[in-house]
């Protein structure tokens, strides 16, 4: 594989990671984020982590942080450079940002993710694609190290979609399975026997695997924050009223992750919700 000038844009739990990975793989990696970090490679100026770079990810939090990014690099960007836009947004702010970058002749692929931090750190990120064919096979020889699949979604904002309608999966699963275990805690069913009855239920799932120990141990530090999860099932739900769909589930959740919010955990991980029940 050819090595490459990259810069990675957000150092948040996952952006740091792929930046470590990407460092391993040989890559010359330059880093910015919004907060200065003590990481490798880290420039406070973005403009020169972006200098000369031929692959650019972006990795943070919401739309506007997204904008915030653009706004600084556009007059940086150029034909032969690829902006990885890995942030999970939506199908409409996606089409928007792919129009200003396109704009600059710079190429944009639109790249979420799915996995925690713990998927990343093992190279088992899932990556769902929008945009040219072309361009997939531009970025696969840089994604798939990172990776255990790259699914090519279709066009621009598929992608997007596809993330949160996965999102509004997990943070269901999450939720009842906080739910049940409370029901059971509070009928005197020990943790041992819940997790074990699982385990041998039709229900079980990868959620649950993932969460059990933090569960059991009232763990909430963040693999995926509360925060994150939340905006992410509010741009769902601004989808779904753009596609005129009702989401009356993922309503009943946004309240649930409000009411998280508001205790002060949006930092902590989003299986943190539990203490709402306890």
């Amino acid at each position: 594989m050819n090595k490459k000038n990259i810069a990675v844009l957000g150092l948040g739990i996952i952006g740091s990671t792929w930046a470590k990975n990407l460092m391993e793989d040989g890559h010359n990696v330059r880093c910015w984020n919004r907060t200065a970090k003590d990481f490798p490679n880290f420039y406070a100026s973005i403009e020169e982590a972006v200098d000369q770079a031929e692959v650019i990810f972006i990795v943070v939090t919401d739309p506007p942080a997204v904008q915030l990014v653009l706004d600084q690099i556009k007059h940086k960007l150029g034909k032969g450079q690829l902006v990885i836009q890995s942030s999970t947004i939506s199908e409409k702010w996606t089409r928007i940002f792919a129009e200003q970058v396109q704009e600059t002749g710079a190429w944009f692929l639109e790249a979420p993710f799915t996995g925690s931090k713990i998927a990343a750190e093992q190279r088992k990120t899932v990556y769902y694609l929008g945009g040219d064919a072309e361009l997939v096979e531009k970025a696969r020889p840089i994604l798939e190290p990172l990776s255990t699949a790259i699914i090519h979604i279709g066009a621009l904002g598929s992608a997007s979609t596809l993330k949160l309608a996965m999102n509004i999966n997990i943070a269901g699963v999450g939720q009842i399975l906080c739910e049940s275990l409370a029901l059971c805690r509070k009928a005197g069913i020990s943790d041992d026997l819940y997790f074990s009855a699982l385990e041998r239920n039709v229900s079980h799932s990868g959620l649950a695997d993932l969460k059990k120990v933090k569960l059991r141990q009232h763990d909430y530090s963040p693999q995926f924050s509360m925060k994150n999860m939340a905006k992410d099932l509010r741009l769902a739900l601004e989808t779904a009223e753009d596609l005129a769909l009702t989401l009356e589930q993922t309503e009943h959740l946004n309240d649930t992750y409000d009411q998280g919010m508001a205790k002060g955990w949006s930092d902590d991980d989003f299986i943190g919700l539990m203490r709402l029940l306890d």
